[in-house]
């Protein structure tokens, strides 16, 4: 928790000059409550609820597993893409999503441990 709170504590307070001379936010129109409401929940749920999750899987799973799944982020955009937003789904985007399967399945082992032994079980 600690962690996380510090990574955006300090990311924020970067950011903020860099935000304050390039939006100039004194020259725009004060934003609704429906905005304000969005980015809070987007500060909140979407960023500082999945560093939280993120950390505590870092914990528990180690640093190499939870890197896989960032392998998974095309495939989910591409899904929630097509799902959500009425985008085609094509040749391209189907081999891309095989291809990271693969590779997921291969670093993973499992496939391949599961294949030795219905052949160490077959020649028994």
């Amino acid at each position: 928790m600690v962690t996380a709170a510090g990574q955006l504590s300090a990311t924020t307070v970067m950011m903020l000059p860099v935000m304050l001379f390039i939006e100039q936010p004194w020259s725009l129109p004060l934003p609704g409550g429906v905005t304000w409401g969005a980015v809070l929940s987007l500060a909140l749920v979407c960023t500082a609820v999945a560093y939280v999750i993120y950390f505590r899987i870092l914990a528990s799973a180690g640093a190499t597993n939870l890197l896989l799944v960032t392998f998974l982020i095309p495939v989910t955009a591409i899904l929630l893409g097509a799902l959500i937003l009425d985008e085609r789904l094509g040749a391209i985007e189907i081999a891309g999503m095989v291809l990271i399967a693969g590779g997921l399945a291969a670093i993973d082992g499992r496939p391949l441990r599961l294949l030795r032994r219905r052949r160490a079980a077959g020649a028994t």
